[in-house]
Order: C-alpha cells, then sequence, then structure tokens
C-alpha cells in the first residue's frame, strides 16, 4: 500500500525489517533497546549451541559480563578510536547527605544526574577486550598460542530504529592469540568455517573487506589502512538490498596490537599477534527471521534440522 504524506511532511519509506519487530521485540522507550520474545530468544540460544558445536578442541571458555574495567579498556585504546560509541558507568558517589540532596532535588523537579559521576565501570563494547588482560597475566604463551570462546552483552551508543543495529546486543566470538601464522591460519580457517555455517542456515550472503568505524579525521586514515591492509572481513547479509548489506559476522586481525599493549609475548618471545571471528547473534538472528519468516514451522527442513527446531 502506498502512503501520502501530508502536505509539510516527508514520508519516510517502511523499512523491510519493521514487520518482524511486533513479533519478535517490545519496545522500552529507547532506540535500539527491546525486550525480547520467546519465539526469538529461542532461535539464539539454537545460533548459540550451533556456533559452540563448531568450537575447536583445546578452546579456553569465558562468558563475561555486560561491564568491565574503565582503566582496562582505556589501556586497550578503545576510547582513542571509538569514544562516540563508549558507554561508562555513572554513580551517585559522596555522603549520605551529597546522595539525598540528587534525590531530593529530583523530587522538585530537578535533575538527580548533575550529581552523577563516572564509576571505575564502562559497558562492554566488544566481548574480546577482557580476556587480553587476564592472558597478559599467565605470562609467555605456549607453542602454538591459545583460542578462546568468549561471549558477552555488549553495548554502543548508535541510536537507530533499525532491528539490525542495536544499542544493546550480544556477542560471540573465538579468539585467537599467538605467533602471526598461527593468527593467521586460524582466521584464514574459521573465514571458511563462517560461510559454511551461513549457507546451512540458508542465509543469502557475500564476504568483503572492511574497516571499523574509527572516529573522526584521523579515524578515517585508520579506516583505509585496514582496507588496504585486508585487516577485517565481514560476511554480509542482503536485509535491505546488495547495496547496503548487513555486517552479522566479522573476522578480524588485529596484528600485535593487544600482544604490545599488554605485553603479551609468544613462545618465540616476541609480541603477540591476535585475531578474532565475531558473530552478531542477534542480527544472525534477525537475519533468519527475515529470511525465513516468523512461523518456525514453515522453515526449510535443513535449517530446522541444523538447529535441532
Amino acid at each position: 500500500m502506498n502512503m501520502i504524506a501530508p502536505k509539510g511532511f516527508a514520508c519516510t519509506p517502511a523499512d523491510p525489517l519493521d514487520p518482524l519487530a511486533d513479533v519478535l521485540f517490545h519496545k522500552m522507550g529507547a532506540d535500539g533497546v527491546y525486550a525480547r520474545t520467546a519465539l526469538y530468544e529461542g532461535i539464539v540460544e539454537k545460533l548459540a549451541a550451533l556456533i559452540s558445536g563448531h568450537r575447536e578442541e583445546g578452546t579456553e571458555v569465558f562468558r563475561f559480563p555486560p561491564v568491565m574495567s574503565r582503566s582496562q579498556l582505556e589501556k586497550s585504546g578503545y576510547l582513542k578510536s571509538f569514544p562516540n560509541l563508549l558507554g561508562c558507568v555513572c554513580a551517585l558517589h559522596g555522603t549520605e547527605r551529597e546522595i539525598l540532596d540528587a534525590v531530593t532535588r529530583f523530587d522538585r523537579g530537578g535533575s538527580w544526574t548533575d550529581s552523577l559521576s563516572p564509576a571505575d565501570l564502562v559497558l562492554s563494547p566488544a566481548a574480546c577486550y577482557p580476556v587480553y588482560p587476564i592472558v597478559a597475566e599467565r605470562g609467555a604463551l605456549p607453542a602454538g598460542g591459545l583460542v578462546f570462546d568468549v561471549a558477552a552483552d555488549c553495548f554502543r551508543h548508535e541510536p537507530s530504529k533499525h532491528l539490525d543495529r542495536l544499542q544493546s546486543f550480544r556477542m560471540r566470538e573465538y579468539v585467537m592469540i599467538g605467533a602471526p601464522d598461527d593468527v593467521a591460519a586460524f582466521r584464514e580457517r574459521w573465514m571458511e568455517r563462517a560461510q559454511g555455517i551461513a549457507r546451512d542456515l540458508g542465509l543469502t550472503f557475500r564476504v568483503d573487506t572492511a574497516s571499523d568505524p574509527f572516529f573522526g579525521r584521523v579515524g578515517q586514515i585508520k579506516a583505509v589502512s585496514q582496507v588496504q591492509q585486508a585487516l577485517k572481513f565481514e560476511l554480509l547479509v542482503p536485509l535491505r538490498s546488495e547495496e547496503s548489506p548487513t555486517a552479522c559476522m566479522s573476522f578480524n586481525y588485529h596484528r600485535e596490537h593487544f600482544g604490545v599493549t599488554w605485553d603479551i609475548k609468544d613462545a618465540n618471545g616476541e609480541p603477540a599477534h591476535t585475531g578474532c571471528v565475531a558473530f552478531g547473534m542477534d542480527r544472525l538472528a534477525v537475519a533468519l527471521f527475515h529470511t525465513h519468516g516468523t512461523d518456525l514451522a514453515r522453515w526449510p527442513e535443513s535449517v530446522r534440522s541444523l538447529l535441532a527446531l
């Protein structure tokens, strides 16, 4: 049905994902933050089990909370690269009287948030950041390096009404820390494996070089360098169009950045290299519902069998 806008108002075309919203989510008063239905969560859980089934032998598992040390994230360099996306935990500090004054000010129609000050926590922007200081405490890496399976509820301050760009979202990662050749082989291995998973899920996709959304003019230079060095690839699903696809997985090579930052040495005594494959759990779930519909009984039998539906 065509929509006719009243004079003086522009008509905003409907997003192709909008029909999923009422079935899978409930609004919570802020863009990109939703309550999730049982139907939706059931698929996220099945996806998590599928990814776990591909875990390599010897992989160490960590599940992180949605917050992490502010000083550790600052040391990792996130603040310099993505300050616009970072969320800091703030709290009411001070004496009982000072805190009560803030509450009383709110009761009188004022703003209690004027009294907030930063805590020593930030909202985790990616699942892998807490693992590097943990590894650093252990000393030199063993031959062949280490692989980790990590997951966390993450936050990035980019409010959007689109279901494939949430502020609060789940990220699952496999992280490799080791010598350059080990990390390169890990990423190549997972790029092939992840494409097989996407095919089995019945998703249409392509894999292409990409860059992170670095902040500012210097960030633009970093992004160009990242693409030129092929440090990041994304598995892109055309939820809206082939020209504007959605990244549902990424394959990242950080070189020695975290090894130097955290003084992690490989078995040869050199700064360790790191890489990861990241699964956007919410984007993958939205992609499945967009592709196959909201009636699970009508999903392809091969996909139903793969997810044990």
